[in-house]
């Protein structure tokens, strides 16, 4: 357990100064905006193409760890779905509580592997979120033009978020680069990896910064909901799954750290996009990221 938490606390640590440095409004907002932009269209995409381009995968489970996560998604899916009529929520407020259960937070995820695990857990990460980020987004998008928003096409709204999400196409790109056995430049792999470096810090500081504390106890119900899904029935399905694939060693460790952390931070702006409930999806991930500081280094002590 001591090792767990002192792998974590530099995580949360950074989450917490980033809130810290947001409320003593050191940074405006304007400014979190642009760190966020560049983290997550430069930084973070160059952090993945770098992890899965160059990594060994040798003797790893990376099929079964691949169709572990994509279950424990669909699954968490329907759970949700069939839930529906038990909320009696809007559709906007139903497509924030989806978003909440399904989606996950990259920088968190990544950067407690990294921490955990190190080097050969990283390169996993990159993998899981390789798998994750394509499938969760394409079920949220569904989703928020199916019972929140109106506006384009369906297809043309779905193939503008897929091909406009850097994280989906730096995963790819690497995934290309892996499978070809194309060579990357010197020069270019140092920088990227540079890049990459700033993306783990620089995230889990924007993720602090747009944590909405003032607000965090509006709409209990669908809050507590979103919250209890994420972060306590989508670690019991990964563990189950693990059992069932015979998934063990940091691999299992990896996905059970994927599982355990709260939803993504982007989640908001997705739904401002397309329509659903922002301000609660708001409340939904400030809520995740304070119970995960508590539930995550439980969860791995207990099932890892």
């Amino acid at each position: 357990m001591s090792q767990i938490l002192s792998a974590l606390v530099p995580v949360f640590a950074l989450i917490a100064a980033g809130a810290a440095l947001h409320w003593a409004r050191f940074i405006d907002d304007a400014s979190w905006r642009a760190v966020e932009r560049v983290t997550y269209f430069v930084l973070f995409p160059c952090f993945l193409f770098n992890a899965i381009a160059i990594a060994d995968f040798k003797g790893q489970p990376v099929g079964q760890l691949a169709a572990l996560l994509a279950g424990a998604i669909i699954a968490m899916a329907a759970l949700v779905y069939a839930l529906q009529f038990v909320l009696k929520l809007d559709g906007p407020a139903f497509s924030s509580v989806f978003q909440g259960a399904v989606r996950f937070n990259s920088y968190v995820a990544i950067g407690a592997i990294s921490s955990v695990l190190g080097n050969p857990g990283v390169a996993l990460a990159a993998i899981a979120v390789a798998i994750m980020v394509p499938l969760a987004n394409t079920l949220c998008v569904t989703v928020l033009m199916h019972h929140a928003g109106e506006g384009e096409t369906r297809f043309s709204t779905f193939a503008k978020q897929f091909v406009q999400n850097p994280l989906i196409m730096s995963c790819l790109a690497g995934i290309a680069v892996q499978l070809l056995g194309l060579p990357v430049p010197k020069i270019a792999a140092t920088t990227i990896d540079m890049a990459g470096k700033a993306a783990l810090p620089l995230g889990l500081l924007a993720v602090g910064a747009s944590l909405n504390l003032a607000h965090a106890r509006a709409m209990p119900a669908p809050i507590a909901v979103a919250t209890f899904l994420r972060l306590f029935v989508m670690p019991a399905f990964v563990v189950a799954g693990t059992q069932m694939l015979g998934i063990t060693g940091i691999a299992k460790f990896a996905a059970l750290i994927c599982a355990a952390v709260p939803g993504a931070s982007s989640s908001y702006i997705l739904a401002r996009q397309l329509g659903g409930d922002a301000p609660l999806m708001a409340n939904i991930t400030t809520a995740q990221t304070l119970v995960a500081m508590v539930t995550m280094p439980l969860i791995l002590w207990v099932f890892a």
